[in-house]
Formats: C-alpha cells, sequence, structure tokens
C-alpha cells in the first residue's frame, strides 16, 4: 500500500477514535453543566450548530483544497478539532461547549478532503474498494474510541476530551511531518465569489446529473445523525446502560462495521452493482432498525450488530457512484457540495431526531428508530429511480 494510503488511513482512525471517545459521555457532560434531566434538545442543538459552521465553510474549504492543495486544508481541520476538544475538557458553561463546537465545525474539512485525497490518488475500478477501506477505518477507530471514552468517562468525566484532544494533536503532527500533497495545485487568486456557501450548491443544480446523487448524500446523512443523537440516551434510558455499555455497544458496531466494510464493498458491487449494493445497505439498516426498536434486553442490541453492520456496504458504493460524475479538476468542488449536503442533513436531523426522542421517550423510546427506518425507505426509493451512472466527466 502506497505511503499516502497509510498515513490517509491512519488519520481517519485517529479522527473516528477522537470522535468516539466523546459519544458515550457527552450527556453526562450536558447534564453536569446544566443541570438539566433531559439533555436531548441541547445535543441536538450543539450538533446543528456545529453543522451550520460546516455548511458556511466546508464548500469553500473544498474549493481552496482543489486551488492551494489538499494538505494544507487538511492541517487546517485537524487544528480546528483539537481546539473544539481543550473547549470540551475545561469549558465551565454552556457557551464554552457550543463555542468548541463552532470552532470544529468552521474548520471541518477533514473527511471530504480526505475522500477527495483518495480519489486523486487511486484509479476508477479501485475506488469502491478503497473507499471501503477508508470507511473500515472510520470503524476501527469506532471500535477503540467509545470503549475508552465510557471506561475513561465513567472515572473522571472531562478526561475522554483531554484524551481526544491529544489525539487529534498526534493526527495533526502525523500529516504535517508525513503526508505528501496528492496533487498539483491550480493556484491563482482566490475568487470572492467562492466564499457565497450557496454557490457550490447552484453548480450542483446547474449539473443535473448529480442531484439525486446529493439527496441521497443528504438523506442517509440525516439518518447517521441519529445515532450520535440519541444512542447513549436511548441506552441509558431503555436498558439503564452506563458510560461503559454504551461504549461498549458503539464498539462492537464498530467491530462488524470494520469487517463488513473492508471485505463486503467490492464484492457486493460485482454482484450487485452499486445501485443494487446500495439498496442491499437500506435493507439490513431498516432490519436491524425495527429490532432495535422492539428491543427489551441490551443483548438483542448486539446480536442484531452484524445485520447493522451489512448495511454500511452501501456507503462506498454511494461514494464511488459519486465520483465518477464529475471530471478529476471538480473532485474537490464536489466533495465540498457533498459535504454541504452532510451539513444540512446535519443542521436538520438533530433537531428533528431529538425533538422526536423528547416526544418518544416516557413511553417508548425505541420508537426513535422506525422514524429512521422511514428516513431510509425514502431513500431507497430515490435509489430505484437513479439512472445509469454517468461517465468519468461531465460538464460544468
Amino acid at each position: 500500500m502506497k505511503k499516502s494510503l497509510i498515513v490517509i488511513f491512519t488519520a481517519i482512525v485517529l479522527d473516528a477514535v477522537g470522535i468516539g471517545l466523546i459519544f458515550p459521555i457527552l450527556p453526562s457532560l450536558l447534564k453536569e453543566v446544566t443541570q438539566a434531566d433531559n439533555v436531548a434538545p441541547y445535543i441536538g442543538t450543539m450538533t446543528a450548530l456545529y453543522a451550520v459552521m460546516q455548511f458556511l465553510f466546508a464548500p469553500v474549504l473544498g474549493a481552496l483544497s482543489d486551488r492551494l492543495g489538499r494538505r494544507p486544508v487538511l492541517l487546517i481541520s485537524l487544528a480546528g478539532a483539537a481546539v473544539n476538544y481543550l473547549f470540551l475538557a475545561f469549558a465551565p458553561n454552556l457557551w464554552m461547549l457550543f463555542a468548541g463546537r463552532a470552532i470544529a465545525g468552521l474548520t471541518s474539512a477533514n473527511m471530504s478532503v480526505a475522500t477527495a485525497y483518495i480519489t486523486d490518488i487511486t484509479p476508477e475500478d479501485r475506488r469502491a474498494r478503497r473507499f471501503g477501506l477508508f470507511n473500515a477505518m472510520f470503524g476501527i477507530g469506532f471500535i477503540i474510541g467509545p470503549v475508552l471514552g465510557g471506561v475513561a468517562g465513567d472515572h473522571s468525566l472531562r478526561l475522554p476530551f483531554v484524551a481526544a484532544a491529544v489525539l487529534n494533536g498526534c493526527n495533526l503532527a502525523l500529516a504535517y511531518f508525513v503526508l505528501p500533497e496528492s496533487r498539483r495545485p491550480s493556484g491563482g487568486k482566490i475568487d470572492l465569489a467562492a466564499l457565497n456557501p450557496l454557490r457550490p450548491l447552484h453548480w450542483a443544480f446547474s449539473v443535473k446529473r448529480v442531484l439525486p446523487i446529493v439527496f441521497l448524500f443528504l438523506i442517509f446523512s440525516a439518518t447517521g445523525e441519529a445515532y450520535g443523537t440519541c444512542w447513549a440516551l436511548w441506552g441509558s434510558e431503555t436498558f439503564q446502560w452506563n458510560g461503559f455499555w454504551i461504549g461498549l455497544s458503539l464498539g462492537a458496531f464498530g467491530v462488524c462495521q470494520a469487517l463488513a466494510q473492508a471485505l463486503l464493498p467490492g464484492p457486493a458491487v460485482r454482484v450487485f452493482g452499486e445501485r443494487g449494493a446500495i439498496l442491499a445497505g437500506v435493507v439490513g439498516l431498516c432490519l436491524a432498525l425495527t429490532v432495535m426498536a422492539f428491543a427489551t434486553e441490551g443483548w438483542m442490541i448486539f446480536a442484531v450488530m452484524p445485520v447493522f453492520a451489512l448495511g454500511g456496504i452501501g456507503v462506498p458504493a454511494l461514494q464511488s457512484l459519486a465520483t465518477r460524475q464529475v471530471d478529476e479538476s471538480q473532485q474537490g468542488q464536489f466533495q465540498g457540495v457533498l459535504a454541504s449536503a452532510v451539513s444540512l442533513a446535519s443542521i436538520i436531523s438533530p433537531l428533528a431526531f431529538s425533538s422526536i426522542y423528547f416526544a418518544v421517550r416516557e413511553q417508548w423510546p425505541g420508537a426513535i428508530w422506525l422514524s429512521v427506518v422511514a428516513v431510509h425507505l425514502l431513500g431507497g426509493l430515490l435509489v430505484l429511480r437513479l439512472t445509469k451512472p454517468v461517465a468519468a466527466s461531465v460538464a460544468s
């Protein structure tokens, strides 16, 4: 494997570990700071604030990665993540927690730039496999991060955030000293009009063939936000899980997800095609989420994890399909547009799912997962309407 791929995959693992560390204990931190019993609205609002800042700045960073290179934009993103975790580690009040998340959102371009980086150095016929490894690396981070976060958080609530800051600092140092640039920067003056966050979306609407892909990223990203918003609260209130069990459940999901996405996307695309692999992922997720909605014992969640993880085989297929909608010179811009779609979903989805959870938590907390099923089914209908993928170049 190329040295650059090893470095970028390592950076993805460390990034996922840092994210996973905080999931099991963020509700407890918010309860400590706010003295509130129900913190779902705070989690939803904090996540939405991050997404608002990401929506405003990720497309700009994506365009800058085409103009200035992938490496400097990735370094900015990693530095912002480290600052965010320091705020979470030491903030004594709510506004400082929100300030940290705003900084992280403003500089968050690591996933979209990493995707563009892999696209730069990977032939088309190998992208599905490498995007499978990309997602597997994120899954490996989720094996380690939530378990460490749950264990550390049960002993000291702020310790996981300190650990996340250190990990992101290591990530930044690794990228700075080892990661080479993946493409020749286009250079030239920066177009100030590119600072308009709606401009990339206007470009996307002018290229009609990319719109279904953009909407699919929006829909599937919306469902993904439900887990970060509701998983820890649901596990605590349904099964009385502490930080360790919440972290262990997320870690078990990470094991299954890493194995599924490392081994299955390539064969799934060969057998079913990209569209068929995406649909197979939707079916797997809907089955698992339905079981979760009706589960009465914690062991049922661990039992359904392999089916849940099978849902992830559609993500690399969708990513591979997306990269072939534009030519090589527009990959950073297009990935920025997709990041905008993800951010829009991340603005709306946490607020919506936290509100739904607040409405159902007293009678049936698991009902939140049926709402996620409904959104997945909407995405499945859109996949069925996809036409044959376009050629590798589309005029802008």
